[in-house]
C-alpha cells in the first residue's frame, strides 16, 4: 500500500489498481524454468549431468545465476568473479565467458 501511495503522489493522480496481499505462489511449467539457460545446449547439458531430477535443477541457485547471465544480466567482471562457484566444467566456463564478452559488442 505504501508503494501505491508513493506512486499516486508522484503521478499526482489516483491509481485504481487494487493491491492484494500475496497468499499463494504457483511454479511455472517446467519448460519456463531457467528458460534462457535451456536455450544454451552446451551449458544445459552440464546442468543435466549435475541434476538428474528437474526439481533439483529448478531449485539450483547456480542454474539461476547462469540463467540470468546468459539472459544478459550481470557484468563480465561479476561472472568472472563467480564462475568457479557455478559447477561448470572448464569448457562450460569458457563458453559462458565467451557469451558475456559478446554482450558489450
Amino acid at each position: 500500500m505504501e508503494t501505491k501511495a508513493i506512486e499516486e503522489h508522484r503521478r499526482n493522480k489516483k491509481i485504481q489498481t487494487e493491491i492484494l496481499p500475496f497468499d499463494k505462489f504457483y511454479l511455472a511449467e517446467d519448460y519456463h524454468q531457467k528458460y534462457q539457460l535451456r536455450q544454451r545446449r552446451q551449458l544445459m547439458t552440464e546442468f543435466q549431468a549435475m541434476y538428474s531430477r528437474n526439481i533439483d535443477f529448478v531449485n539450483s541457485t547456480a542454474a539461476a545465476r547462469v540463467n540470468g547471465y546468459v539472459g544478459g544480466h550481470g557484468e563480465p567482471e561479476e561472472i568472472t568473479a563467480n564462475i568457479e562457484n557455478l559447477g561448470l566444467s572448464t569448457a562450460g566456463q569458457k563458453r559462458l565467458l565467451e557469451m558475456s564478452s559478446n554482450w558489450k559488442n
